[in-house]
């Protein structure tokens, strides 16, 4: 089979040849139809995070395909069935974090892409217990980057507890930004969207933003305080700068989620401020197999629009560029 492998952290990615994979127990063997790119992919490929992957592999984390073969001992899943391959490999499912329904923090998970080889390839393994079924009606290149960008900024939404009349600023308006923006919009939230392209805050615009800042021209900061602060702000641009930017929008009692991984960042805040104010600092770690069902569930019902564009697996070098360029309006896909 064809696929996209990590040989070298300093070198780009090669297309190989690489055999089909068996699934064993527990496994599915899925047919990639789609695979949308993620920043994650890119500092994956890079080496960027104090864990790195192991050479060589397979990146990618928003698989969608069909099950062609089940491993020994399958029973919730079938052969034929579309599913989405998640971030989230695999989990123990007994830790208290597990059974709690907060299963991204389990310490024993695998990751998609990342300690497990992902959905660059023309097949890929998922443990059939971790995929999530794809609802008929939505489209298989939109379902990519909701497996992701999609789950991650509606989990953001949910742990911020946004309710309605909630200003909420949204700092990058990019892969997740466009999806965060409707999904704060569906909680009742009023959004300004940051960003440093004026076409994306235009997509901002056009999904419903009602304000937006154009942080090459304006600290954002200080526009989103002169309309009296933000109640909560989502922090998705891979800059500590603007989550910095993104902590002094907020007016008293609001809460910065952390969603965003630049390479090397560190984010200091002032604690006299955090404490008078009341300052709430989450993180946000993408979102459980529900968080993903409810994402699928929405956008079948026509809620939320998915911007993408296609491209070939032979493209990921050009498009890892194009991406820390900012040169992607929104989601690439890559179609099989």
């Amino acid at each position: 089979m064809k696929a996209a492998v990590v040989t070298d952290f300093a070198r780009p990615l090669r297309i190989k040849q690489v055999p089909v994979p068996v699934p064993g127990p527990g496994q599915a063997l899925v047919r990639i139809e789609a695979s949308g790119v993620c920043h994650t992919d890119i500092h994956a490929a890079h080496g960027d995070w104090p864990v790195k992957p192991p050479l060589p592999f397979i990146p990618g984390h928003e698989g969608v395909g069909v099950i062609e073969a089940l491993g020994p001992g399958v029973q919730v899943r079938s052969v034929g069935e579309r599913v989405a391959i998640p971030w989230l490999g695999s989990a123990c499912g007994h830790c208290r974090y597990c059974v709690s329904g907060r299963e991204t923090l389990c310490e024993s998970q695998t990751n998609t892409g990342y300690s497990v080889n992902g959905a660059y390839a023309e097949y890929a393994l998922a443990a059939a217990d971790y995929v999530v079924p794809v609802p008929d009606w939505v489209s298989t290149v939109e379902a990519a980057p909701l497996t992701c960008a999609g789950v991650t900024t509606y989990k953001a939404i949910k742990v911020a507890g946004v309710g309605p009349t909630d200003h909420v600023a949204v700092f990058g308006v990019g892969g997740l930004g466009h999806l965060a923006v409707q999904y704060a919009r569906i909680a009742g939230g009023f959004v300004t969207a940051v960003d440093l392209d004026e076409g994306k805050l235009e997509l901002a615009r056009e999904l419903g933003a009602e304000h937006v800042v154009n942080a090459a021209e304006h600290n954002p900061a200080e526009q989103i305080r002169a309309q009296g602060g933000a109640d909560v702000a989502i922090a998705l641009a891979a800059s500590p700068q603007s989550f910095h930017q993104a902590f002094a929008s907020l007016r008293r009692g609001g809460r910065l989620v952390c969603v965003a991984l630049p390479a090397g960042g560190t984010l200091t805040v002032p604690i006299f401020d955090t404490v008078l104010g009341g300052i709430s600092v989450i993180g946000s770690i993408v979102g459980t197999r529900q968080d993903l069902a409810e994402v699928f569930e929405l956008h079948r019902a026509g809620r939320t629009r998915v911007f993408a564009e296609s491209r070939k697996l032979e493209q990921v070098n050009e498009t890892f560029s194009d991406v820390l360029a900012g040169r992607v309006q929104a989601r690439i896909v890559f179609e099989f």
